[in-house]
């Protein structure tokens, strides 16, 4: 079957080439009347073929790119990539210490629009959009077929879809099992030897933060004889990590307070001891106005918030709010202590971050330097077409 035919508009043909995997609908000549899914054939302003890619009808990214694939070699590609991605995360874990971890990071496994996370014996998969949804329609079932050839057993897959997106009406929880039994409740996984509850229909991105998975383990090694804050902590990742590195006291603060209860239970897990930890269900900068305030100090602050500048044109403001933050933290951190700081916004570059934190610094009157600068897990792989994937920073400063 003949494929429908996109055209560029703007001179994208080596950057396509170059395997960037997005087109955007104002790249584009004309917009067909596709539907979601369709997969088409990109040619340039002089007809000549770039590259396959499938249509999406509602998002501004018109074209999810795959690349030079003839349509009847697709069904067997899309099969080896997902194989391929799945041979290089376990290549690197392992299983019997860590059973929770990226398998497909969407465009950096050349598999555009997908997010697949391992819980154990569950999957968390997350389609970018209904075009991706309509493309990959057999996906939950290919995943487990390709999970059970690799030894990994999958039991259940639960798709993490935006609220209005479900079909008949809003899901209470923006989740919904797609493939064996709805786990109930949470479920126990591993992580470096660590034990967590995950909730995947209720929690934040599947239900754990997996991009700062040797960002804590970091942690792990600056934590002992400290007192150690954990803002923005969710369920206690960072906290957890720091207690048993041997931190003296954890203090973890989160505006939710089901976070903040699922944090005790995975002290609980681990056999970790309550005395020395500090739950709060509080606002970040609630609390660490009123930590100023009476004088606390912390040995190692660890600030980890949710993204201040979702697009573009919340990038000043953003910016804004991370100086702000990094001036509080500071205010709080004892002289001679570690401050890390993280930016999950893309929009947001290592440079704009960095500068935040000494500004942030400097407005608290104290010198903040720069002794290690991370990113994402090694599950979350960034590469060089798509530079758009280099969201997280994880920086280490010593103050």
């Amino acid at each position: 079957m003949k494929l429908a035919r996109v055209t560029l508009r703007k001179r994208l043909a080596r950057a396509i080439r170059g395997g960037h995997p997005w087109i955007y609908r104002d790249a584009l000549v004309a917009v067909p009347p596709l539907d979601n899914g369709t997969v088409v054939l990109v040619v340039d302003p002089n007809d000549r073929p770039l590259a396959c890619g499938f249509w999406d009808a509602d998002s501004p990214i018109a074209v999810r790119v795959l690349g030079e694939v003839r349509q009847a070699d697709l069904p067997a590609e899309i099969e080896r990539r997902i194989g391929e991605a799945l041979a290089r995360r376990l290549e690197s874990i392992d299983r019997r210490e860590t059973d929770a971890f990226r398998w497909i990071h969407g465009e950096a496994d050349r598999l555009p629009g997908i997010h697949v996370d391992v819980y154990g014996g569950a999957l968390s998969l997350r389609y970018d959009g209904a075009g991706a949804r309509a493309f990959y329609r057999d996906l939950p079932e290919r995943l487990r077929d390709i999970a059970g050839r690799a030894d990994l057993a999958v039991e259940s897959v639960v798709e993490r879809r935006p609220r209005q997106a479900v079909d008949g009406g809003e899901a209470p929880t923006g989740a919904l099992s797609v493939l064996g039994a709805t786990p109930a409740g949470e479920i126990e996984i591993r992580e470096n030897g660590l034990r967590f509850g995950v909730d995947l229909l209720r929690g934040q991105k599947g239900g754990l933060f997996l991009d700062q998975r040797e960002n804590r383990a970091l942690v792990r090694t600056l934590s002992a004889g400290r007192r150690v804050l954990n803002l923005f902590g969710y369920t206690g990742g960072f906290s957890i990590y720091a207690a048993a590195g041997g931190a003296r006291e954890t203090v973890t603060v989160d505006v939710a307070a089901p976070a903040i209860a699922a944090a005790r239970r995975n002290f609980e897990r681990n056999g970790l001891p309550a005395d020395p930890a500090q739950f709060v269900a509080e606002d970040a900068f609630t609390f660490l106005a009123r930590a100023a305030a009476a004088g606390e100090r912390f040995d190692l602050v660890v600030s980890d918030p949710p993204s201040f500048a979702p697009n573009r044109r919340a990038l000043s403001t953003g910016l804004g709010a991370y100086r702000r933050l990094h001036r509080l933290c500071a205010g709080v951190t004892a002289p001679g202590g570690i401050l890390c700081a993280a930016s999950c916004s893309s929009h947001v570059d290592q440079d704009a971050f960095v500068a935040s934190v000494h500004d942030g610094a400097r407005e608290a009157g104290r010198r903040a330097e720069l002794r290690e600068l991370h990113g994402a897990a090694f599950d979350h792989p960034v590469v060089p077409q798509f530079p758009e994937g280099d969201y997280l920073k994880f920086a280490v400063f010593a103050l």
